[in-house]
């Protein structure tokens, strides 16, 4: 994690890999959460999915991406300045991230209320 009073550009300083994700925790708390994910491509395996016991909100910085939630038959497009709320529990995962592009995700997980 960062230290206090250290400025960061979420975008600016974000370095991409095609081999895995970064995950940076800028945040964090006894009840919260603050990362930034950088992908390039990288998508959640075939058949897996995460399940969280916390609730998640994402909102999608730069790049572009896809959810998928099970049950639905669609996916959810995401691209710049778009966000979503995630209840925990929700089993979901992410189908594509733009290859050429990296995609820059500002994630906050929290407690559900």
């Amino acid at each position: 994690m960062r230290s206090v009073n250290t400025v960061l550009n979420i975008v600016g300083t974000a370095t991409a890999s095609r081999k895995a994700e970064r995950i940076d925790v800028l945040a964090s708390g006894r009840t919260f959460r603050i990362e930034r994910i950088v992908s390039l491509g990288q998508a959640t395996p075939p058949g897996s999915w995460y399940d969280q016991s916390t609730d998640e909100w994402v909102m999608l910085v730069s790049g572009h991406a896809r959810l998928a939630f099970e049950g639905d038959a669609s996916e959810v497009p995401l691209g710049p300045g778009d966000s979503i709320l995630i209840e925990a529990g929700r089993r979901h995962r992410v189908s594509w991230t733009d290859p050429i592009v990296p995609t820059v995700w500002l994630a906050l997980h929290f407690e559900p209320t």
